[in-house]
């Protein structure tokens, strides 16, 4: 027998290279994805009690081709594409020398699908979950994230995509989409939006597991480097930013003695090669600026100053108001909390509604001496909150300003 942590993570390496062979076979990703997928689901339930096959790729894209058989008889065509299954064998061993993951991976973060979408399909097809442990990691109903998937599929068939590596600016631009999925369901793991945990740790390490093989296949990507450096240099405060009961514990607070020290040195190696290769993006400042935060021994030996420079870059390359909301809080640390409300008014218009900008702005105000303008904020914030163990953080915060320890 062998365990079911042990078959799933086996299952999750192999899913995006069956999914590969299939669809490059048969010539239909939709419906080899779906095969794919049910092949996955038998393996696991059928592996842990008979032991894994001599050869378990070659086992689940044979049992995937048969679920496709069975999907084409009642097409119309299913005479032409029975006879195309029958003319091919699935070699008795395991092809090792080639592999359509990172195929995969590019097609489902085609920039024609809405980022949502194409996490869905990527955590499915490449990442191997099913749909309803996508479903619960984003808290929607199996029924919805099933559709998303649906939809995601039928964009790509419809944009004519074919099931090949992109080359040139299409790589490029293909590659950018890819980044910025991956970004997105590392975050989704690492800062949940929604839920009553501060972290999701299944989905940020399954995020570091899918851009570890985007660099495996692009060693040379500064973007790719910098967006794993990034990763890891934020994963190793995961064992610290909650308590025993759960509750957030920000960054200024934490037991640094906690943190994954192999991955703050993986991180920084990264963002080393990275910068090494002369072409800065925000992936690479982002990692730059949590290194500042990683190397400091302690919450009061931060370079602010480091801090502020590379937000500054940051905020060129992006223009983003997050990044201004953010570079507000170093401008606070280096320089103080006046010129840092000035800068947190200037996005007011685009974040203001936000728990973030609340939040911020009563730190701003706590800061400044402001106690009661700072509780109100902070009330707010934990209003507009969607994360419950951040909900409770702010309102806990706000609490504590109107009833100062004496």
């Amino acid at each position: 027998m062998t365990s079911a942590p042990a078959v799933d993570d086996l299952l999750r390496t192999l899913a995006p290279q069956v999914v590969g062979i299939v669809s490059r076979r048969f010539g239909d990703f939709d419906s080899a994805e779906d095969a794919v997928q049910e092949a996955l689901l038998v393996a696991a339930r059928r592996w842990p009690v008979d032991g894994l096959p001599d050869e378990p790729r070659a086992w689940l894209v044979t049992t995937a081709s048969r679920r496709l058989v069975d999907l084409w008889r009642s097409d119309a065509a299913r005479r032409e594409r029975e006879a195309r299954v029958i003319a091919w064998e699935v070699p008795a061993r395991d092809p090792l020398d080639h592999d359509d993951s990172l195929t995969v991976l590019f097609l489902c973060c085609h920039p024609s699908l809405t980022p949502a979408s194409a996490i869905a399909l990527t955590l499915r097809a490449v990442g191997g979950l099913t749909t309803a442990e996508i479903a619960q990691a984003f808290l929607v109903p199996e029924a919805t994230m099933a559709q998303r998937i649906s939809r995601a599929k039928a964009t790509i068939r419809a944009s004519g995509a074919d099931f090949r590596m992109p080359s040139g600016a299409d790589r490029e631009e293909r590659a950018r989409s890819v980044l910025h999925v991956l970004y997105l369901v590392f975050n989704e793991g690492y800062a949940s939006t929604h839920g009553d945990t501060v972290q999701r740790t299944s989905l940020s390490r399954e995020a570091i597991r899918l851009t570890r093989m985007l660099v495996e296949g692009s060693p040379d990507h500064p973007e790719a480097l910098g967006l794993l450096s990034l990763m890891l240099l934020l994963e190793a405060r995961a064992p610290a930013r909650s308590d025993a009961s759960g509750a957030l514990v920000p960054l200024p607070d934490q037991d640094r003695s906690r943190w994954d020290v192999s991955l703050v040195a993986e991180g920084l190696d990264l963002l080393g090669r990275a910068m090494a290769l002369g072409a800065v993006g925000e992936y690479q400042l982002q990692a730059a600026i949590a290194a500042v935060h990683d190397r400091a021994p302690t919450a009061s030996a931060t370079d602010w100053d480091e801090i502020l420079s590379l937000y500054g870059l940051l905020e060129q390359v992006t223009g983003n108001p997050v990044v201004t909301l953010n570079r507000a809080v170093a401008v606070a640390m280096a320089r103080g909390p006046e010129a840092a409300l000035e800068l947190v008014d200037e996005v007011e218009d685009r974040l203001g509604t936000t728990h973030r900008w609340l939040g911020v702005r009563g730190q701003l105000l706590e800061m400044a001496g402001d106690a009661a303008g700072a509780a109100d904020l902070l009330d707010r914030a934990a209003a507009t909150a969607t994360n419950e163990a951040e909900r409770r953080h702010l309102a806990a915060r706000a609490a504590r300003l109107r009833s100062p320890d004496p």
